[in-house]
């Protein structure tokens, strides 16, 4: 009983290695699959530190043409300390 078990066990494992291996070469004669990347945040430059920043997340002063975006709200207190320029 053991040894059937067993045998079953080792016929499954070799049937789902030889059907995995089946469709990756299927899919690999397809071509490359086409990666939907989101897009491309742009990065805005601290100017305290110099460290790039994404607007979106970023602590800011200011408003408008003047606004200014921060890595830290560490930075954003000096730049406010310093006076705006």
């Amino acid at each position: 009983m053991l040894r059937l078990l067993l045998g079953l066990v080792l016929l499954y494992m070799v049937l789902r290695a030889v059907s995995r291996l089946a469709r990756g070469i299927a899919a690999g004669l397809q071509g490359p699959a086409q990666i939907k990347q989101p897009p491309a945040m742009p990065l805005v430059r601290d100017p305290v530190c110099g460290t790039f920043v994404t607007p979106a997340t970023a602590p800011s002063f200011g408003s408008g043409s003047q606004m200014r975006f921060f890595c830290s709200e560490n930075c954003r207190r000096i730049y406010q300390a310093k006076g705006t320029r």
